[in-house]
């Protein structure tokens, strides 16, 4: 089901306040998928998903090697018959406010305050496309 990613609905809205751990998903050089866990932070008034991560990770050469233009990736969420998808082209920030206000989203949306890590960079996807079925629907299965 498609929604609006500016204007997502508070359902939709209220399902990437909730603690839920997401996959990440990008490509690798050779086209192939790469994806796994992490946390997300969504904000629909600016477009921007955020994902905090460790400069040497496979997701940020992925990114990478996409080029200056940002890579296709998309974050997803579900608990059971419940989902959420947000697709953008995401780039790598390494500015020290970036990273802290990430930080600061993730903490207020996860409870709790990663360790400090000087290696840490941002996943910045500027999200274009949103899906999903937030609500919740007895006897429905995921699909």
């Amino acid at each position: 089901m498609a929604v609006d990613p500016r204007e997502p609905g508070p359902e939709y809205r209220e399902f990437w306040r909730e603690y839920h751990l997401c996959t990440f998903t990008s490509l690798r050089p050779d086209g192939t998928p790469h994806v796994v866990p992490v946390g997300v932070t969504w904000e629909p008034e600016t477009g921007a998903a955020r994902v905090i991560t460790n400069r040497h990770s496979r997701k940020v050469a992925n990114v990478r090697a996409a080029g200056a233009a940002g890579a296709r990736v998309a974050v997803c969420q579900f608990a059971r018959g419940r989902w959420a998808t947000l697709e953008g082209t995401a780039v790598v920030r390494t500015e020290p406010d970036v990273v802290a206000d990430a930080v600061r989203r993730y903490a207020e949306r996860y409870g709790r305050t990663p360790k400090p890590n000087p290696d840490r960079v941002v996943i910045e996807i500027a999200v274009d496309r949103a899906m999903g079925r937030p609500g919740r629907t007895p006897g429905r299965a995921p699909g």
